[in-house]
């Protein structure tokens, strides 16, 4: 399946819900989320304001493609999570899966705010920190799968994450038209095993999939 922000933004969600394969509970979680969102909208600037008209596909959708590529995974991280994507997402549909949680580190104070209230009315099985990531990576040693979107250069994102990588962690980074650039810069710099997937939800768009890093070059 393929999708993209056009179309009308009912028929998007029942698409996006219909391919999820959520339960009632769970849509219902997704709504609310929505609801938050496009409420602190006007007060916080959580998002783009023109990717709010297309929020199930361009957030909700975007997001949710990150669980298939990690069935099996539990312990989830994502840094720099803003207004909840893909962290608090991926909490919200994730917790039908056993044992499944998500930990969000975010540095902004009033994006924190809007976290903690929305886990609260959600019942997502995730905890908000309200931190610079240096700062707290080392408390997330054992996560399994690691998160981050629109937050950094991938290279950046290695230097943040290469202890989690190196202790068995993979990272998932979906990353717009530049990544290949991104690849290269990140190359000078790093030893690291990376792949390429295709998002679902925009053509231009990739998931860089980094399963180890080995460290600086020299």
């Amino acid at each position: 399946m393929t999708m993209h922000a056009s179309g009308s933004r009912a028929v998007s969600r029942d698409i996006v819900l219909r391919e999820a394969g959520v339960s009632r509970e769970t849509a219902a979680a997704l709504d609310l989320y929505v609801a938050q969102l496009t409420r602190w909208q006007s007060i916080k600037n959580l998002v783009g304001p023109s990717t709010l008209a297309d929020v199930w596909s361009r957030h909700i959708a975007d997001s949710l493609q990150l669980l298939a590529l990690a069935p099996q995974a539990t312990r989830w991280l994502d840094l720099g999570s803003g207004a909840g994507i893909p962290g608090l997402i991926l909490a919200i549909a994730g917790r039908e899966r056993p044992g499944f949680h998500v930990d969000l580190v975010e540095s902004n104070g009033r994006k924190g705010a809007f976290l903690q209230e929305t886990v609260r009315l959600t019942g997502a099985p995730a905890r908000i920190h309200v931190a610079r990531i240096e700062t707290v990576i080392a408390r997330f040693a054992d996560s399994q799968i690691v998160t981050a979107r629109a937050l950094a250069p991938l290279s950046q994102l290695l230097a943040w994450t290469e202890p989690l990588l190196k202790n068995g962690a993979s990272g998932l980074f979906p990353k717009g038209r530049d990544v290949l650039t991104e690849l290269t810069e990140a190359g000078e710099r790093w030893k690291f095993d990376a792949d390429l997937i295709p998002s679902r939800t925009d053509s231009e768009a990739r998931i860089v999939r980094v399963s180890s890093v080995s460290g600086l070059l020299p």
